[in-house]
């Protein structure tokens, strides 16, 4: 018996839209990385990359549980001695939103080649205009 591997068709893939406006970060960063690698989908296979494309808007809207906005902390480092930064949710969240959701999928996605070539396909945006209208992208419910 023979494992049968799909054909990963790349003009089949879809494009999806979510609004993230109220939505909690985690639960929409766990549908965001399932659509990405292609877990809803009858032919998944994990070692392949047959995951539809993501565009999130109104990023500037996730919500945080509990406490987070300002004792969460992202932490980056330079390289160079004391060159630790440290931000919290509501600075990250000034700044660049984008980055917070960003930074949740890309800790649900595999730690590898591939987890690197399904972030290629998450699109996100502070405002609720993106540039993929001509992609026609389906919209998603996100998880409240």
């Amino acid at each position: 018996m023979k494992t049968h591997l799909p054909k990963i068709n790349l003009d089949q893939r879809k494009w999806h839209i979510i609004d993230a406006d109220g939505a909690v970060l985690g639960r929409l960063a766990a549908q965001v990385a399932n659509v990405l690698r292609g877990k809803n989908k009858p032919t998944f296979t994990p070692h392949l990359d047959a995951g539809d494309f993501v565009v999130v808007i109104n990023a500037e809207k996730i919500r945080v549980t509990g406490k987070k906005e300002t004792d969460k902390e992202f932490m980056t480092y330079s390289g160079w001695k004391g060159g630790e930064k440290y931000a919290t949710v509501a600075q990250v969240r000034a700044k660049h939103p984008e980055k917070l959701i960003t930074h949740a999928v890309k800790g649900m996605v595999p730690k590898n080649r591939l987890g690197r070539v399904l972030l290629t396909k998450l699109k996100v945006y502070k405002g609720a205009e993106h540039p993929h209208s001509a992609q026609q992208p389906a919209t998603m419910t996100n998880a409240k």
